[in-house]
């Protein structure tokens, strides 16, 4: 029998639960808020990409003060996958709308450079033009990191070991 993950997004919360059929179609209410609103979640033995403490973490020190949600970056880089490849390279304003897209998916936000690039792609300015009035945009420009409430972003989903019934 299968076991499905859902995330309660008021409590930060996954919770697993024990389902009679596969691929049931119903959502469960959160076992500790009654929220109705629990989205799905991939379960982690799912992925297939590499294992925590691999050697290609040393150099992510920018990237781990995001508080990124891993879930949802894989998620979101599976859905635009596709996307990606079929973009035309020659057309800015496609480019621009895949980074919107990758960050509503993600709740990523843009650093104050990165959003101003973004923009102007959006508008249709040559990339290049763009890089070349704005200079490089270096990693502490692409993302506003989080850590303070004023930026959003929550810390990584706890889990409740329990299991519980659909």
């Amino acid at each position: 029998m299968p076991m499905y993950e859902f995330l309660c997004s008021k409590c930060n919360v996954i919770f697993t639960f024990f389902s009679r059929s596969i691929n049931t179609s119903s959502t469960p209410p959160c076992p500790k808020c009654n929220n109705n609103s629990l989205s799905r979640m991939v379960s982690q033995f799912a992925y297939t990409g590499k294992a925590k403490g691999s050697d290609d973490s040393a150099g992510d020190d920018s990237m781990s003060t995001l508080n990124l949600d891993e879930s949802k970056m894989e998620q979101a880089m599976e859905a635009l996958a596709s996307e990606a490849e079929s973009i035309n390279e020659d057309d800015p304003r496609q480019a621009a709308n895949l980074m919107r897209k990758l960050t509503s998916m993600t709740g990523l936000k843009l650093g104050d450079k990165m959003e101003e690039a973004l923009s102007r792609m959006e508008a249709g300015a040559d990339p290049d033009e763009i890089e070349q009035q704005m200079g490089d945009i270096d990693e502490n420009d692409l993302f506003k990191t989080g850590g303070s409430k004023s930026t959003g972003y929550k810390k990584r989903p706890s889990r409740d070991e329990k299991i519980y019934d659909m």
